[in-house]
């Protein structure tokens, strides 16, 4: 039996402001546990919450990024449960009006593009933490989070793959992170994810029972998540049972997921509006306004790198991952008029140095400015571009700027042509055989006199002045 997945997620973005949404508590992400706290957000008898009006100017923001449609008219709910981690009893979000809905995204997988529908986009305020003693049984409470605004990002159930749904997060992630509303730190969980699977068999309309993975809060977690939840319930069926409705937390550790809860419904929640808070009424000035500030989007900027620096789409789309990286690519740019030379560099070398010390463009130990410095010194024939690569290191280990490694190494490239035809001219007259080998047909053998010379020069001969003068020699 074939069988079809079906996923849709839930994403929560913490919104980059100052303060809470309903209060003036700071924001701040590490201070000691529940010193950010106000009776407010402790929730109080009589305390009434006043609404961040940031917080409602990023939500038309990202609505209009994601091609939603703006609610004229939205108002806040109370969603009502008991957990030691809320302390009024209830979360107070959006329900039948959120603030937008109705929009999509693009995800472009493996040159295969695909549209993912969004349902809604609603504010909330964010729960405290809980914090489980290891070694006695003992939680402990961190209100310093209540309160913090979220976004909360419902997507349409259009993802069918783990890999779907890792490059629709990817995606949004992007967005919010251009948008500058979010700084997208997963590890501090101000972008995490909720994932609703479920499978059906190939060619049923109506979906599965689905499950929730609560709370993932990295995009390969989210995958095999995923991954281990769509075998899950294959293993289920198969075995004559049912998928039953219900959360689960996912354990990196041992790449499984365990039963939490069982999954609540909306009206488990008993949603009703909430009395504290007036209805939010956006004009279409506010909205056009905001409109006018929109950045060049991923999708956008990504085409004009594309079109004006003539990139391969590929290219294009690895420099455009982050606001950071693109920025750093065209301050290269400015420097280097080889766009395809900058763009080979960042997406070998340096991503590769990133990734191998754990770090990001914006903590990168060599700056646009050095990378264009090393890479004038490629195009103005200074060096060459192997000798760059050693360069390339030795500026990521001393943080030094490349000229000055080139000139204390000695690495200035032989550009002589008399010199470099002295030095052929001995290796020709000391490998005879060769020669003629050459002579007779071995044309591939090029690379070898090649070698010969750069040995002899340590890797400081122009490569196209030896191949040329090479060529001379040997057909001459």
């Amino acid at each position: 039996m074939g069988f079809e997945t079906v996923i849709g997620l839930e994403v929560h973005a913490q919104m980059k402001t100052r303060t809470k949404i309903f209060c003036s508590c700071s924001t701040e992400f590490g201070a000691p546990p529940n010193t950010h706290t106000c009776p407010v957000c402790l929730g109080m008898p009589g305390m009434l919450p006043v609404l961040n009006k940031k917080v409602v100017a990023y939500a038309i923001l990202l609505g209009l990024a994601t091609n939603c449609t703006i609610t004229r008219e939205s108002r806040f709910a109370r969603k009502n449960y008991f957990y030691p981690d809320l302390p009024k009893g209830y979360q107070i979000s959006q329900y039948e009006l959120p603030i937008t809905e109705h929009g999509s995204i693009e995800i472009d997988l493996n040159g295969n593009k695909k549209i993912i529908g969004i349902t809604r986009i609603h504010m909330e305020e964010d729960a405290g933490k809980l914090i489980h003693d290891p070694d006695r049984p003992v939680s402990k409470v961190d209100y310093n989070r209540t309160g913090v605004p979220l976004l909360e990002i419902v997507s349409e159930p259009d993802m069918r793959s783990a890999e779907e749904a890792g490059a629709y997060l990817r995606k949004l992630h992007a967005i919010v992170r251009y948008l500058g509303i979010c700084d997208g730190n997963m590890e501090e969980g101000s972008f995490r994810c909720d994932a609703n699977v479920s499978i059906r068999p190939e060619g049923q309309e109506a979906f599965g029972i689905r499950t929730e993975l609560k709370n993932l809060n990295s995009f390969k977690h989210v995958e095999k998540a995923i991954l281990y939840e769509i075998e899950r319930q294959k293993d289920i069926i198969l075995d004559g049972g049912k998928v039953v409705q219900e959360t689960r937390l996912w354990n990196p550790d041992k790449n499984r997921s365990t039963a939490m809860r069982s999954k609540e419904e909306a009206n488990d929640y008993r949603y009703f509006p909430d009395p504290d808070l007036l209805p939010i009424v956006i004009d279409d000035e506010w909205i056009e306004n905001t409109r006018a500030t929109l950045p060049e989007l991923p999708d956008e900027k990504r085409d004009r790198f594309v079109s004006e620096y003539e990139l391969p789409e590929y290219d294009a789309s690895v420099l455009t991952t982050s606001r950071e990286m693109a920025d750093y690519f065209e301050a290269c740019v400015k420097e280097v008029s080889n766009a395809k030379l900058v763009s080979n560099w960042m997406m070998s070398s340096l991503l590769g140095l990133l990734n191998a010390e754990g770090k990001t463009i914006e903590t990168s130990p060599i700056s646009s400015t050095d990378l264009a410095q090393l890479l004038q010194l490629i195009e103005k024939g200074t060096i060459s571009g192997k000798i760059a690569k050693t360069v390339f290191e030795e500026m990521a280990q001393t943080g030094k700027a490349p000229g000055k490694i080139v000139e204390e190494k000695g690495l200035v490239q032989i550009t002589d042509s008399s010199q470099i035809e002295s030095i052929i001219e001995e290796i020709l007259s000391s490998n005879t055989q060769q020669v003629e080998d050459y002579r007779g047909g071995k044309t591939g053998i090029i690379g070898f006199f090649v070698g010969q010379v750069m040995r002899a020069t340590k890797g400081k001969a122009n490569p196209q002045i030896v191949n040329e003068i090479l060529k001379q020699k040997l057909e001459g």
